[in-house]
C-alpha cells in the first residue's frame, strides 16, 4: 500500500469515527472537515467530498441533503472495526 492510500484509509476511519460521536451520528461537510482536522487529516473540501462520496459508494454513510452525512450501522461496524472494508484502515486494539 503506498503512503497515499495509507493516508486515505486513516482519513476514512476518522470520518467515520468523528460520525460515530455526533449527534444523531450525522455532521454537515464543513463540521466533519474540522473534526478530521483535529484528527491529524488536513482535508480540502474537494477531498472531502471525494472521500465522502466513496464512503457512500461503499454504503458506510449516507449524504443527506444540504451537504450533511451521516452514519449507518454498516459504517458504525467498520469504525469500530467489527467488519472490514478495503479502503477504510481499521481502528487500532482499544482505539476509538
Amino acid at each position: 500500500m503506498s503512503y497515499a492510500e495509507e493516508v486515505a484509509s486513516s482519513r476514512r476511519l476518522a470520518i467515520l469515527q468523528a460520525l460515530y460521536f455526533a449527534p444523531g451520528y450525522t455532521l454537515s461537510a464543513v463540521e466533519l472537515r474540522r473534526q478530521v482536522e483535529f484528527a491529524g487529516y488536513i482535508t480540502s473540501m474537494d477531498k472531502m467530498a471525494a472521500e465522502l462520496a466513496w464512503l457512500a459508494e461503499m454504503t458506510l454513510i449516507e449524504l443527506l441533503e444540504l451537504d450533511v452525512v451521516r452514519l449507518n450501522a454498516r459504517g458504525e461496524d467498520v469504525a469500530f472495526g467489527r467488519s472490514q472494508t478495503p479502503g477504510v484502515r481499521r481502528p487500532s486494539p482499544g482505539g476509538m
